[in-house]
């Protein structure tokens, strides 16, 4: 198993790490929020090792976007249920995540694999800052409702483009 394969799975199984130390030992919002960046580095530097190294591999295709979907929706269920996201910017994420990774599938099953957009490398990185404040601050505030409302605008948008450019995967044959 190569680097970048490894540090997806790293990213896997800090996930349930994350959801325990947020969920039971919250007094200490800067250790679930280091853990969520941390993992976060995981998935750049999985994709910088992969390409640098020519080591992309079908693993990665598949467990890399998965792995980041998960962790995602993790802290955005968290951070929902501790009344500091608004539930339809959780759902509405979730939604996009969704409707993006089944394009994918349909893709996969045509032998095709569908990069991110620029739009889609935008989302990540705002998703990544508006999480990991809102893990930090730990508490529902309006520079928080900004930064997931603008959270949710950026996946929809490219959620969006996604589904525009890849339109083809949509329909039946």
């Amino acid at each position: 198993m190569n680097t970048p394969n490894k540090l997806t799975l790293l990213r896997v199984i800090m996930i349930p790490v994350f959801m325990v130390v947020y969920m039971y030992f919250n007094t200490y919002p800067i250790i679930s929020a280091a853990i969520f960046a941390l993992a976060f580095v995981t998935d750049m530097l999985d994709g910088y090792l992969a390409r640098k190294n020519n080591q992309v591999s079908n693993f990665g295709k598949i467990m890399d976007p998965l792995a980041d979907k998960v962790l995602v929706a993790a802290a955005m269920v968290l951070l929902t249920a501790a009344g500091i996201v608004n539930p339809w910017v959780t759902v509405l994420v979730l939604a996009r995540e969704f409707a993006v990774s089944g394009i994918r599938i349909a893709a996969a099953v045509e032998g095709n694999v569908v990069a991110a957009s620029i739009w889609g490398k935008v989302k990540t990185i705002w998703q990544f800052v508006a999480i990991t404040l809102a893990l930090l601050v730990n508490k529902q505030t309006l520079y928080i409702d900004i930064f997931m409302w603008a959270n949710l605008a950026l996946t929809v948008m490219s959620g969006i483009d996604y589904i525009v450019k890849n339109k083809k995967y949509l329909s039946y044959k």
